[in-house]
């Protein structure tokens, strides 16, 4: 886009919004916070109407406008259902179609870049958001420098205070779906804190920061850039406040390194780079007609980019042997003895799941046997020498497609001692057909973990492929994956085996076409009472 200065009025006050000091800043509509715990949490998706414009004609409509926002999810008194997620960000053969869009917000310090990136959130109508602030890639400081900012002689705007390197590396890899881990600085101590952030899952990355176009590399991964002008005067005093309140300053150390260090920083190594900025911002969260602008550019290129995979999954890979990847569970009269109950629709609910059970551990057992063991020795209580096997790895981890995978965690847990468990919420959107990531868990390092995914049951193959996309891109190894599905449809067979080779694929039965056996499986597991015909109430989550 060609640089625009975009000016309005309007007796709109900018909203504040909250800062946490040097952390990467999450709101409800980012998928940002999963590093605190070995079992972590990954924020929530929001959607926002698109019919909520930026502009409001009075304060009384813009209320109305707010009003109608869609929660991210609906909660009743025992379960939760939730109402957005991401859509696919690859394509058939599992790797990632299109980068996320990026932009970078560039302004003096306490401009209003964190309003203006909060506003255009609000606005973007796009479930999965991440908002990344430059605050959290200052460099480690050395003890006599901790000395220097202590008693405000160190200057925090010189390019060389910030880690361009980490930045720039976190960055890219946010681009390209990555789970990353970022710094979060501590402004009173100045250092950073022991425990980093994990961020993963963005449709849009908005990266703001003082010097956000002051490094090459940096430029080379923006889609758009958006400078934010703000009076001087007003930065000055934005700056008092927040550091007097919010970092444990004084009033007179703030005003001696903004005259110090602050203000000439600015005039050399951040006004300059105005001229890179494709749009520029003044009055920060005041300026609508530049938040429209910005947002309907946006919109106009998430567009360009809309991937549709279960359509092309479902003519995909016909007639097609099955891959050596797969295997299934052997057929004996005992196996096919319970597959005749957990299929046969008069079967009572009791049955189908004591049988299905049976079935989950047999096949858990069965998925062992492909684990590398390495030869060990042991002393037995007698005395004797015994000549075993253990695990050649570092752990195994189960990670269940909820919620019909979450069903078979039972089972694994009685064959795999203490195991660790994550969980990942795919739903398909109603509208358009397409999977969606709605919620996530996974316990942290799983990249030298030999990683069991489990759902029921696999028809198309779409959910399945995007959680195995969602592992790759925490560093799974794509060959220590299993998938574990009680029955698999050809279809899904296929999909898996084609965009993830390496992935073993393991189940009890293989039929040719998906259908109502699938469905009655998935739903008689998790006490969906649905029919043959298909009459399910819906996917509520209990998480």
């Amino acid at each position: 886009m060609s640089s625009a200065w975009c000016r309005t009025q309007s007796d709109q006050q900018p909203q504040p919004s909250p800062s946490d000091g040097g952390e990467c800043r999450e709101r409800t509509v980012s998928l940002s916070d999963s590093g605190s715990g070995e079992d972590s949490l990954q924020g929530l998706p929001c959607r926002m109407p698109r019919c909520c414009p930026l502009t409001p004609s009075s304060s009384q409509k813009r209320t109305t406008n707010q009003s109608q926002t869609k929660p991210p999810l609906l909660r009743t008194s025992k379960r939760t259902i939730y109402t957005a997620g991401r859509p696919p960000w690859y394509n058939v053969t599992g790797t990632t179609y299109e980068e996320a869009f990026v932009i970078g917000l560039c302004g003096g310090s306490a401009s209003g870049k964190t309003t203006v990136a909060n506003k255009i959130i609000d606005a973007l109508d796009i479930p999965w958001v991440v908002l990344l602030s430059m605050d959290s890639f200052y460099k480690v400081l050395s003890k006599e420098e901790q000395e220097l900012a202590a008693r405000s002689e160190y200057n925090f705007d010189h390019p060389d205070a910030f880690d361009f390197e980490l930045l720039v590396n976190v960055l890219r890899k946010l681009k390209e779906g990555k789970s990353v881990k970022v710094p979060v600085y501590d402004f009173t101590s100045h250092c950073r804190r022991k425990e980093w952030k994990t961020v993963y899952g963005a449709n849009v990355v908005i990266f703001e920061g003082i010097l956000a176009f002051a490094n090459e590399e940096l430029l080379k991964l923006l889609d758009m850039k958006v400078f934010v002008d703000t009076d001087s005067d007003i930065r000055l005093t934005r700056r008092l406040k927040r550091d007097v309140s919010q970092r444990g300053r004084d009033i007179a150390g703030v005003i001696k390194q903004y005259n110090k260090f602050v203000k000439p920083a600015f005039e050399q190594y951040i006004e300059p780079t105005v001229q890179l900025a494709d749009i520029v911002v003044p009055r920060a969260g005041d300026n609508f007609v530049a938040l429209d602008l910005i947002v309907q550019h946006v919109h106009s290129q998430l567009e360009k980019r809309e991937i549709t995979v279960r359509s092309a999954l479902a003519s995909a890979h016909q007639g097609q042997p099955l891959p050596d990847t797969l295997s299934v569970l052997k057929s004996t009269p005992q196996v096919r003895g319970m597959h005749t109950i957990i299929r046969n629709r008069e079967t009572n609910r009791d049955e189908f799941v004591f049988y299905s059970k049976r079935l989950m551990r047999l096949l858990f057992e069965h998925a062992l046997s492909f684990l590398p063991l390495k030869p060990v020795t042991v002393e037995t209580p007698q005395g004797g020498i015994y000549h075993g096997r253990r695990l050649s790895g570092k752990r195994i981890t189960g990670v269940s497609i909820l919620r019909a995978g979450e069903t078979m965690e039972p089972a694994l847990r009685a064959v795999c001692k203490d195991i660790r468990l994550g969980k990942i919420l795919i739903q398909t959107n109603l509208e358009t057909g397409e999977p969606e990531l709605h919620y996530l868990r996974l316990p942290k390092d799983i990249s030298e973990d030999f990683v069991i995914l489990m759902d029921s049951t696999v028809s198309t193959g779409a959910a399945a492929l995007m959680a195995v996309r969602v592992l790759l891109d925490h560093d799974a190894a794509e060959e220590k994956i299993f998938l574990l599905s009680l029955l698999m449809a050809e279809m899904g067979v296929h999909s898996v085996a084609y965009a993830f080779p390496k992935v073993r694929i393991i189940a009890t039965a293989v039929d040719k076409e998906g259908g109502s056996d699938e469905s009655v499986i998935a739903c008689g597991l998790h006490d969906c009472r649905r029919s043959s015909r298909g009459d399910c109430r819906g996917f509520e989550s209990p998480v």
